[in-house]
């Protein structure tokens, strides 16, 4: 642990002197040379102009604006440093690259789109969306929602000790512990049967929880892995950029994501912050090619070694089919759209009976809030659960800053008394659901490595609608007046609310 807390010192202390450093020499040569000062203020007022005329997110970036305006050497020194990684990283451009040519691996069956638009229009028309993305749409072959990590836990060891070719996992958070450790060994014995095992891990995401070099005590097993995005004491803001995604693949036959790390919190055999309520949701069948596909897609960029990926697609052609249709999607800082934003807009928009939301973190734009609000104020049963006992107080302040203009305009609020709400959840009329790792926050809709699994008229859906029921009965119903803050609070939030994109 000491190693580690050295290391989280030692990259913020480089990263903040070079940026110290920067500043300052553009300040003093601003002081002495008229000209830079000059050229520096011009960018700066180019900059924000760019934002504005090609900004389709303008509540995201008016942070930027301010920033820039506020502080124009600081400000366009930032921006230039962030903008430049986000697309010039070599990484990014080889991800730009790999995403390409996945395309010809996900292809789209027609017949399914024609079938859901005879069913739903409006549906048809988000499925279609996400499909045209880059995700087909199937039919469901299985899928089970699972309200609690420890509930979801024992399935997936059973499924793991079942791994006959290969076994591919992918998660922002592995941690020493109970969960690690079993799963680790159930690995280590599936590679000595001859299972390829292949493993992705954020370094950001483990920094506190793995020794630097993990990688290599994995490899050293036979275990194939990968650092996602490894942080460096070189200045590098693509380290803002992290692969928050939940992703375990077992011979391409059954997958699971939801909110659920490979940590001792997520099955609540460590306590943090009370009961730890996450989820996880298993798919089977022909869907789980999207989810194969999303790794290999990761995996290839780092390691350049899988020429054809269909020998990772097993025959699915007598499954037995059951109702709904379901796909696992992803969604990533490239994207000209923000795929895991528009689901969740999409999903507000055509709510007509009920919405029930799960959510860590409740940082929402103006879109959102608008779709929010139209929505209750069309009729919809608009219910938010979130944290009774936050992980981040900071953030929590933020998250409540947000209750008031909601709950005034219809919208119920609840604080899961119990403890921390780490679900990322979305359940509509009894006929749509999503599941997945993308908070409701500006770091997983603009600047994570995300995904989710969209459901539509599958009966898993009505035990996610029961989950939610079940959670709203163990939590607090937020009034308006402990929604309403004093003078400096709501200062407070402000100041939070604006810089919150940067964040």
């Amino acid at each position: 642990m000491k190693e580690r807390i050295k290391r989280i010192i030692f990259i913020v202390l480089c990263i903040f002197l070079q940026v110290f450093f920067t500043v300052t020499i553009f300040t003093l040569f601003s002081e002495y040379f008229g000209l830079v000062e000059f050229l520096l203020r011009f960018i700066s007022a180019l900059i924000v102009l760019t934002i504005i005329k090609n900004s389709n997110k303008l509540s995201s970036n008016i942070s930027w604006i301010i920033l820039i305006m506020l502080s124009p050497i600081f400000g366009t020194i930032l921006f230039i440093m962030v903008t430049d990684n986000l697309y010039h990283n070599k990484m990014l451009r080889t991800f730009i690259k790999k995403s390409d040519e996945i395309k010809d691996y996900l292809i789209q069956d027609d017949k399914v789109l024609k079938e859901i638009g005879k069913r739903d229009t409006h549906v048809y028309g988000q499925m279609k969306y996400i499909s045209t993305s880059g995700f087909p749409v199937y039919n469901n072959d299985g899928v089970k929602y699972y309200k609690l990590g420890e509930e979801a836990f024992p399935v997936m060891k059973e499924e793991l000790e079942k791994a006959k070719k290969f076994i591919f996992m992918e998660y922002f958070i592995i941690a020493e512990g109970k969960m690690w450790d079993e799963i680790l060994e159930i690995l280590k014995r599936k590679v000595k049967e001859g299972v390829e095992v292949r493993v992705i891990y954020d370094d950001f995401g483990c920094i506190t929880t793995l020794d630097n070099g993990y990688d290599k005590y994995l490899e050293s097993m036979g275990i194939k892995c990968i650092c996602f995005n490894k942080l460096n004491p070189v200045l590098s803001i693509f380290a803002n950029n992290r692969d928050h995604r939940k992703i375990l693949v077992i011979d391409g036959n059954v997958a699971f994501s939801g909110g659920i790390n490979i940590a001792d919190e997520y099955i609540n055999h460590k306590v943090r912050f009370g009961i730890w309520k996450d989820n996880a949701i298993m798919v089977k069948g022909e869907a789980t090619w999207n989810f194969t596909i999303m790794f290999l897609n990761v995996w290839n960029i780092y390691r350049n070694e899988d020429s054809d990926y269909n020998k990772y697609k097993p025959s699915h052609k007598n499954n037995k089919k059951e109702d709904g249709f379901v796909i696992p999607y992803a969604s990533n800082p490239l994207q000209k759209e923000s795929l895991g934003e528009d689901v969740y807009l999409n999903i507000v928009n055509q709510a007509n009976k009920y919405l029930y939301i799960f959510t860590p973190y409740l940082i929402i734009n103006s879109d959102m809030i608008s779709s929010l609000v139209l929505a209750s104020k069309r009729g919809v049963d608009v219910k938010i659960i979130t944290p009774g006992i936050p992980d981040k107080k900071i953030v929590n302040m933020l998250t409540k800053s947000y209750y008031e203009i909601l709950i005034k305009n219809g919208i119920e609020i609840y604080e899961y008394t119990p403890g921390f709400i780490h679900s990322k959840v979305f359940v509509c009329d009894d006929a749509i659901a999503t599941v997945g790792t993308i908070n409701l926050d500006y770091r997983s809709i603009d600047l994570n490595f995300e995904c989710g699994v969209y459901l539509f008229e599958a009966k898993e859906i009505m035990e996610v609608k029961k989950d939610a029921i079940e959670t709203i009965g163990e939590s607090h119903l937020v009034t308006l007046e402990e929604a309403k803050s004093n003078f400096f609070k709501k200062i407070g939030q402000a100041f939070l609310r604006l810089f919150a994109p940067l964040m």
